[in-house]
């Protein structure tokens, strides 16, 4: 049976590989065949599919990340992630459904730190040779405003 103990554990692996810069990592939080969008909740509540981003596959995550390393310029910038306690919709052994709300700081180079983002990951989990990993991840932030500077994964 996938638990809260096992979400609540890989929320904290999840957070900890974007916020140490890990990000080469990040995909590997995710199946091969994975979803994984950021939208705004009005965009939810009209069940619009639009997203800021956007992948089908990790190897998307994957061009994500080597995009972030190689090509993109963006202002240097880490990410602090807070979590709530997810809300287990659904379990059995080898699946499960769950919201987990969520808080981002972002710290620039600067030194300033800021709010970035609030909001909620909509999460479907599955165990693949006894690893839970993500097939579905829809971030839906709160606030309708998008940064530009959204270069890191939430």
């Amino acid at each position: 049976m996938i638990d809260l103990l096992s979400l609540m554990a890989f929320q904290a692996a999840y957070a900890s590989t974007i916020d140490s810069d890990q990000l080469e990592l990040w995909p590997d939080f995710f199946t091969h065949d994975t979803f994984y969008r950021i939208t705004h909740v009005e965009n939810e509540m009209e069940n619009l599919p639009a997203g800021i981003v956007w992948a089908d596959s990790r190897h998307m995550l994957e061009d994500r990340v080597a995009a972030l390393r190689e090509a993109n310029i963006y202002e240097k910038q880490r990410y602090r992630h807070l979590m709530g306690i997810p809300l287990l919709k659904s379990a059995d052994s080898s699946f499960a459904t769950a919201d987990t709300p969520f808080m981002v700081a972002r710290i620039m180079a600067s030194g300033e730190t800021e709010l970035f983002a609030t909001g909620v990951y909509r999460d479907r989990f599955v165990k693949q040779d006894g690893r839970l990993l993500l097939a579905e991840r829809v971030v839906v932030c709160d606030s309708t405003v998008t940064d530009t500077l959204m270069a890191l994964p939430l």
